[in-house]
């Protein structure tokens, strides 16, 4: 389970990967056996041992532009998680984290898809879920603004594709108990998550992803879905070493 966002030759984000990076990298897994899925389809009933979902959070423009046709010639379907309040702005997206490109040479990557673009992608098979409606970190939410946000953007997909709308990515891999059990009230039957240390045991709406950057040459990334890593990131080894890497190192020299 893959989470990218944009593809581009030349945005320096690192939310942003390029198209022959993104190529090898899919390639590899293809190579290995893995077979594609949408995301909903990947929680609920993978269709292999070896499943592959590639996911794009953000909805960019670019992932129909240069993701699709990757994608398309692997034979792989791709699910992207649209945050609704963009698509029909005409105008670069922009919340903490991305809005420091606003104004520069690069501010054409926040162009969203539009409605129409995200129709087609999934006339192409693809999966459209939810991304919320503002990109908020949810868990800093009230109750009444956490419903609006998951709630809203799931009208507004179905609406929009005349499709269901399941999945959910939580913005900023952000997500509690309480946000989890909004989603659940909300509809939504899937939601995927980005776990930064130890991965959590895989709940239908909390599903680990793995966050793929603009840093991750081939080593980085072989380490990143390797199986024996992934086993080891979710026992409770993998914490304790997390622990002693982030605390202060003991002095070792002689003793005053």
């Amino acid at each position: 389970m893959l989470c990218l966002h944009a593809v581009s030759e030349r945005w320096p984000a690192d939310l942003s990967t390029t198209p022959e990076r993104l190529e090898a990298q899919l390639r590899l897994l293809v190579d290995r056996g893995y077979r594609g899925a949408t995301f909903f389809e990947a929680v609920s009933a993978p269709p292999a041992p070896k499943t592959l979902a590639v996911t794009f959070d953000d909805a960019y423009l670019s992932v129909l532009a240069l993701g699709l046709p990757i994608l398309s010639a692997l034979g792989l379907p791709g699910t992207v998680f649209v945050p609704t309040d963009f698509p029909a702005r005409g105008a670069p997206m922009a919340w903490p984290g991305i809005d420091h490109w606003l104004g520069g040479p690069h501010e054409a990557e926040l162009t969203p898809l539009d409605w129409a673009q995200l129709e087609a992608l999934a006339d192409a098979g693809w999966e459209v879920g939810s991304h919320t409606r503002s990109h908020p970190r949810l868990p800093t939410l009230d109750d009444s603004s956490l419903a609006s946000e998951l709630q809203e953007s799931r009208r507004e997909c179905e609406a929009r594709l005349n499709r269901p709308c399941r999945s959910l990515a939580y913005p900023y891999g952000a997500v509690d108990a309480r946000v989890a059990a909004a989603a659940g009230a909300a509809g939504y039957a899937a939601a995927g998550t980005l776990p930064r240390g130890r991965l959590h045991r895989p709940e239908p709406l909390l599903w680990p992803r793995v966050g793929v950057y603009h840093g991750d040459d081939e080593r980085r990334f072989r380490l990143k879905v390797s199986t024996t890593v992934r086993r080891l990131r979710a026992s409770a080894a993998w914490s304790v070493a997390e622990r002693l890497r982030r605390s202060p190192r003991a002095p070792t020299g002689p003793t005053p």
